[in-house]
């Protein structure tokens, strides 16, 4: 494979950790905390509450979705739901990866897939979005430094993975 293929190319499936046919509410037990923000637009019912939520066309729009996203992560936190945590912090920082892409790359387009998927000039998207990516990227760390997060975090991992 061409080291400048995104890596979403040539995805295993079938060995991907989350399945979209779970209930991770029900069975929390076979959640995986992974790297970065993997299993985020898998893990039902999940997706369902926090995706709606998810905006970042403009810093505002930001804000009020990142807030949003944040007072779920501490409801979570609150309740014991480290997988529901786990995820609005996840959606946290997709929100500041995804705005920080469309700051970066016009039409949030990294890669020209007629073109053997070189790598498009960088420094041509829209600079609104950068604004977006700091709202998120606050709120991301917020969570990240969550003293009970990181606890319920290194104890989910050592169980579950």
């Amino acid at each position: 494979m061409n080291a400048r293929r995104p890596s979403y190319l040539g995805f295993g499936k079938e060995k991907y950790a989350w399945k979209s046919d779970v209930d991770y509410r029900a069975h929390p037990e076979l959640y995986r905390v992974g790297k970065g923000e993997q299993g985020v637009l898998i893990c039902q019912p999940y997706k369902s509450v926090i995706g709606p939520l998810w905006r970042f066309k403009n810093p505002d729009i930001a804000l009020e979705s990142a807030e949003a996203i944040y007072e779920l992560f501490s409801g979570f936190m609150d309740v014991g739901d480290f997988v529901g945590a786990d995820l609005a912090r996840k959606y946290l920082q997709m929100g500041y990866t995804r705005a920080r892409r469309y700051a970066n790359y016009k039409g949030g387009r990294k890669y020209d897939k007629a073109n053997d998927y070189a790598m498009l000039e960088r420094g041509t998207g829209e600079q609104l979005k950068a604004g977006s990516a700091a709202v998120f990227y606050d709120y991301w760390q917020k969570a990240e430094d969550h003293p009970g997060y990181k606890r319920a975090k290194a104890d989910w991992k050592k169980a579950y993975g």
